[in-house]
């Protein structure tokens, strides 16, 4: 689902130019267009991982490997394709603790060691996004972090407002020449400096969230929306 920002308008805006101006001295008309798109994403993104200890760097790897594999079979279980599920990070430190010393004195002593593996899992079905997490940490995750939502195309989401902003830019011109008395003419020149995407925190058409079994409590997650926004600045001439 896709809808353009509106404050007026339900589902179209373009937003009104900051800057329009009529030279009669070059006999150009020099405007800029601006329009903006919310998109719901089509993709979410989350970290799940592992972390834990042992006496030895093997038994505390070994360890985390094999709560990792549970991650992976899990999210195979609930669909995800091979090319979505992928390792994010392994690691693996020795671990002290803070003891008392003979002398009353603190210090740090030897404890064994941690290791962590991390799988990065991007769901399409964002739905089942609450179902994989619970799934993930009933077989050996206890980590979670890094959620993410995106879009699988964003460069078809920044063309649609580029030409939306045109258009924008267009409509402005056509009304100063209007106003002016006189006849609009040909592009000059456009620029269009680049917009970077950010996601709104604002619920979607519904909260992802997974029914639960009996005795388990679903994670509700909620997508929010992208919203993607261009601006263009357009000279046009004015035709004698």
């Amino acid at each position: 689902m896709r809808f353009f920002s509106a404050l007026a308008v339900p589902v179209l805006l373009f937003t009104v130019a900051a800057l329009a101006m009529a030279d009669d001295e070059t006999g150009r008309i020099r405007v800029i267009g601006r329009a903006s798109q919310e998109v719901a994403p089509d993709f979410a993104s989350v970290e799940i991982g592992v972390e834990t200890g042992g006496a030895t760097p093997a038994a505390a790897l070994d360890a985390a490997s094999q709560a990792a594999k549970g991650i992976v079979a899990s999210a195979r279980e609930m669909g995800v394709a091979e090319a979505d599920i992928g390792t994010s990070s392994i690691t693996l430190q020795p671990r002290t603790k803070t003891v008392r010393q003979p002398d009353g004195t603190m210090g740090e002593r030897d404890d064994g060691y941690t290791a962590g593996n991390r799988v990065r899992v991007r769901l399409a079905e964002m739905g089942k996004l609450g179902e994989l997490m619970r799934r993930t940490l009933e077989s050996g995750a206890n980590r979670i972090q890094g959620i993410s939502f995106g879009l699988r195309d964003p460069a078809a989401a920044e063309t649609a407002v580029q030409v939306a902003a045109v258009k924008d830019a267009r409509a402005q011109a056509e009304r100063i020449a209007e106003a002016t008395g006189v006849k609009l003419g040909t592009v000059v020149s456009i620029e269009s400096p680049p917009r970077a995407e950010s996601p709104r925190p604002m619920p979607y058409a519904m909260a992802m969230k997974a029914a639960a079994p009996r005795g388990r409590t679903a994670v509700p997650v909620v997508a929010g929306s992208i919203e993607t926004s261009a601006e263009v600045d357009a000279v046009f001439a004015i035709s004698r």
